[in-house]
């Protein structure tokens, strides 16, 4: 077998490829700007035109979200675990039947490992073009969205139905739900209003951890952010470590399955052994690069820069990937 070259296993964040009609809310007004993408895995857009750059199943999704100011993502809700990082930009998060429950302000580097089984969204409260990374338990994603229904009432306004299959479909353009097919069901406004809707002070204690906060912890060794033993405990199928300049080691390590790595802050030059799959070699990341790391490599990731410089690491676990809400 011929060594293969490790640049595929990279997504820039310059090549990152943009879906704008990814979800039912693709032509709401407020909601109508903004772009996804699916980096690693199959994602769980509604959209055909929706690009994957690294298809192969890892337990866990990587994706992101890109809007403008003032532009938000609809009330949704995951059976799996759905945790962001925020990238750039200045961000409000809100939850709850109508997005009135409780939120939270985060900004670069910030946490939230998002509970399961609660109507969430998300908008942009910034001046700039911002960027949000998000990691989704499972490798089916926990089979999609589930919407609250005024957000599938409005997108109907706008052209927009979802199929029981999943796929949308734009009446605007002349496009039908093929014969046979019915749409997806919408829950009842009693059924919606069933959902749990904890307050800010139920979430941000368990569920949100400041970028700040998390490095002053990794002054020696990275910090465990989310997972059995880490700040926000939970086990949603995967953990996230976050490794600063002062946690970085030159050691050469491996992990049993594939892991990822994405950087926050500075440059970083990750290093790799030759086996019997992939060259040696070295590159280097930089934030909104998204790297996937071979099971049983030989790897170590260094800052390549003076200044600032944090990478979050990603690695799948056996634990279910849902549910991680809890009232207790």
């Amino acid at each position: 077998m011929t060594p293969a070259e490790m640049e595929s296993r990279i997504v820039r964040y310059g090549d990152l490829m943009p879906c704008k009609t990814a979800f039912i809310d693709a032509h709401t007004p407020g909601s109508d700007q903004k772009e996804n993408f699916t980096i690693i895995g199959g994602g769980v857009s509604e959209s055909p035109d929706q690009h994957v750059h690294i298809a192969e199943a890892h337990g866990f999704n990587i994706g992101a979200a890109g809007q403008p100011p003032k532009c938000r993502n609809s009330l949704h809700s995951h059976r799996t675990a759905e945790v962001f990082f925020v990238l750039s930009g200045r961000w409000r998060f809100f939850w709850g039947r109508h997005g009135t429950a409780g939120e939270v302000t985060l900004e670069r580097g910030d946490i939230f490992n998002i509970p399961t089984d609660i109507f969430r969204g998300f908008e942009n409260i910034g001046n700039d073009y911002g960027m949000i990374m998000a990691v989704l338990g499972g490798d089916d994603a926990g089979g999609g969205v589930i919407w609250a229904p005024q957000v599938i009432r409005d997108a109907a306004d706008h052209g927009l139905v979802l199929a029981e299959t999943g796929k949308l479909y734009d009446t605007k353009k002349g496009e039908r739900l093929p014969e046979g097919v019915a749409p997806m069901p919408v829950m009842s406004d009693a059924e919606a209003d069933a959902y749990p809707a904890p307050t800010t002070a139920d979430v941000i204690p368990n569920y949100v951890a400041r970028y700040w906060d998390i490095v002053a912890l990794a002054d020696r060794k990275p910090v465990k952010v989310i997972g059995a033993t880490g700040m926000l405990r939970d086990k949603p199928g995967f953990e996230v470590d976050l490794i600063t300049r002062a946690s970085a080691t030159e050691a050469m390590h491996r992990h049993d399955r594939q892991s990822v790595l994405m950087p926050v802050t500075g440059h970083w030059r990750v290093s790799w052994s030759a086996n019997e799959t992939y060259r040696a070699g070295t590159t280097t990341l930089a934030p909104g690069d998204t790297m996937s790391v071979p099971a049983g490599l030989d790897h170590s990731a260094v800052p390549s820069m003076t200044g600032e410089a944090a990478l979050y690491h990603i690695i799948g676990t056996d634990d279910a990937a849902g549910p991680t809400w809890s009232a207790s």
